[in-house]
């Protein structure tokens, strides 16, 4: 059966999931970006079905993280004083809680996304890694008004944007989406095997907020374990990720950003924030060949 491009873009997934069996796809990340019309629509819908029966809609995507920033500020910086000596530890925490969000949403996202669009692949001759890109993808929509949450107290204290700031943000993010579509494409592939992959998926998640400087500082680290374990912290990517990221916005914000991030960044941030990423994106190549050789099982195993 031919088909516009138009046609499939405009059908909703129930009749997606009505269609008849199709032979297998193409496959690779290439196809995803050629497929790009499918991929969107398969966002559309993932965004549509979340605020589905919802009164406010798409407008919780920017309540909820600003509930959760005011939330923190006064829990952690108002009522027990976290971060004193450190100026502006509200937006320390919140920066690095953009930056984990993505992160999670991605892993835990495309984790699942096989299994949930089980109908799907076994209706239509897409590329299977399809699935978790377009929850990257939905992860990055749902980042978006968490960032405009961050910006806004940023430049009510000052913050101005800066092209070494920028570039910190810009490559922290991309290490971010490598590392969780890398991830994703593993263990989406090991969840259709074994079904426990996503509780681990969801475990090793759950660690990530409490492994990267956001509710402390690096420096604490640094002075509570000393040089070689501050070292081993820095081999995290997310933490570096966080570091990267708070450096775009957070330091900023502060009196003195060079003395900030003198103080509260470790050195050569940016040098290790290369390496990190261009070892995300080769782990992304073997993810997408382990996917690739397991992926003709999948539709069984579903």
């Amino acid at each position: 059966m031919s088909t516009t491009a138009s046609g499939p873009a405009r059908r909703t997934t129930a009749e997606l999931e009505a269609l008849p069996l199709a032979p297998p796809a193409a496959t690779g990340l290439s196809e995803v970006v050629r497929r790009r019309y499918l991929l969107s629509m398969l966002v559309r819908n993932t965004i549509k079905s979340r605020y589905q029966g919802t009164v406010l809609g798409w407008v919780w995507s920017y309540l909820q993280p600003a509930i959760r920033f005011c939330m923190f500020y006064f829990l952690f910086q108002v009522m027990i004083g976290r971060g004193a000596g450190m100026e502006n530890f509200a937006i320390h925490l919140f920066s690095g809680m953009v930056i984990v969000h993505f992160f999670t949403e991605t892993f835990n996202g495309g984790t699942q996304s096989l299994v949930q669009n089980r109908s799907l692949i076994t209706k239509l001759p897409v590329p299977r890694e399809m699935f978790p890109v377009a929850r990257m993808l939905v992860a990055a929509w749902h980042t978006v008004p968490m960032l405009v949450i961050l910006v806004v107290p940023c430049v009510w204290l000052g913050w101005r944007p800066d092209p070494v700031g920028m570039a910190a943000a810009l490559l922290g993010f991309t290490l971010t989406a490598a590392l969780g579509l890398a991830l994703g494409l593993l263990f989406s592939v090991g969840n259709v095997f074994m079904r426990d992959i996503g509780k681990v998926a969801q475990t090793l998640t759950q660690f990530v907020t409490f492994s990267v400087p956001m509710m402390y500082p690096y420096t604490l680290v640094y002075e509570r374990f000393g040089e070689p374990i501050a070292s081993w912290y820095l081999l995290n990517p997310m933490a570096e990720a966080v570091l990267l990221i708070q450096r775009g916005f957070w330091t900023g914000t502060t009196s003195d950003p060079d003395a900030t991030a003198a103080v509260h960044l470790p050195d050569h941030l940016f040098t290790r924030g290369l390496v990190m990423t261009a070892i995300a994106f080769v782990l992304l190549v073997v993810s997408q060949r382990i996917f690739a050789r397991l992926e003709a099982r999948v539709p069984e195993r579903l």
